[in-house]
């Protein structure tokens, strides 16, 4: 396995043929891995405390999506673009709440093409039962964890990385 940190000859077949790549320093390499492992820390203890009440974190991330909606509901089109998910995986996540009792669609009023997701009372009510554990769950393992400056260091740079244009 070729180390990042070994100088690459733009002519070695390892390299991929691009001349202008600026490989990561070592110093580089091992924050990039810890973001990676960080996030990935992160994801799985919140998943895990989700699971606790039924959720995992991706359902959580669509709750919390439609209950800050006007009169909790959102297009499903808009959805997917704010939880980050495709409309094909949205779509399934929806089926399975709404077979739950979660959350309701219905087409929109103003395009009938369009589909409106809705959270239902019983959806409301399993937020409020799941937000407690979670928030404290956040905290324990990202705010809490650092300090806060790092903490506001992290916004800023989160903030930077979502103003990089696609």
């Amino acid at each position: 396995m070729l180390a990042m940190s070994e100088a690459l000859d733009p002519s070695d077949p390892r390299a991929g043929g691009d001349a202008d790549v600026v490989w990561l320093t070592d110093e580089q390499q091992q924050i990039w891995r810890a973001w990676l492992h960080g996030v990935a820390r992160v994801n799985d203890e919140l998943d895990a405390q989700l699971r606790t009440v039924g959720l995992d974190l991706g359902d959580y991330e669509i709750l919390v999506s439609l209950v800050e909606g006007e009169n909790r509901e959102r297009r499903m089109s808009d959805l997917a673009a704010m939880v980050h998910q495709s409309r094909s995986r949205l779509t399934h996540a929806i089926n399975r709440m709404e077979t739950n009792g979660w959350v309701i669609r219905r087409q929109a009023s103003d395009d009938r093409r369009g589909v409106i997701a809705s959270l239902t009372d019983e959806g409301y009510a399993l937020l409020e039962r799941a937000a407690p554990g979670h928030v404290r769950e956040v905290r324990r393992v990202l705010v809490d964890a650092v300090d806060p400056d790092d903490f506001v260091a992290l916004g800023r740079c989160m903030q930077a990385i979502l103003a990089v244009p696609d």
